[in-house]
């Protein structure tokens, strides 16, 4: 099997509703994405001939979903007031809603699924919210 990897980072604010705990507090996180795909077989077309996918086209896919986050405040859908909500938007405050809490276990998984759906074989992802705690996503 042959596998790729490539990554990107983004710097975004997130917080965990209804955790006990430093995180429930508003912070941030220079957030680094390692995507890892796989194939048994390489590609036969003359442009990427003996390649599982052209580097430039895996590492831009993951670089727009990171972009997608980067400095922004990521929350989960109904975790701050509307009026809460509203304010922040209103000062112009980039705000991504997910319908999940926002941990790395569960953006690992986000861009795990995301990667999936733009055709990419990926086998794994892994999430680093700090230099040394990471949380992987792969199918079982």
């Amino acid at each position: 099997m042959y596998i790729l990897e490539t990554e990107q980072s983004f710097d975004a604010a997130h917080f965990l509703k209804g955790y006990e705990g430093k995180c429930s507090n508003l912070h941030g996180h220079r957030w680094r994405v390692i995507a890892r795909i796989a194939s048994d077989n390489l590609l036969t077309d003359p442009q990427t001939r003996d390649m599982v996918m052209d580097f430039s086209d895996f590492k831009g896919i993951l670089k727009n979903l990171t972009d997608a986050l980067d400095h922004k405040l990521i929350i989960e859908t109904g975790s701050l007031k509307p009026a809460t909500l509203k304010a922040l938007r209103d000062e112009g405050f980039a705000i991504v809603d997910f319908p999940f809490r926002p941990s790395a276990e569960r953006l690992s998984e986000y861009f795990f699924k995301e990667l999936k759906a733009a055709s990419c074989p990926v086998i794994s992802v892994s999430v680093y919210e700090t230099p040394t705690n990471q949380a992987s996503y792969q199918e079982g």
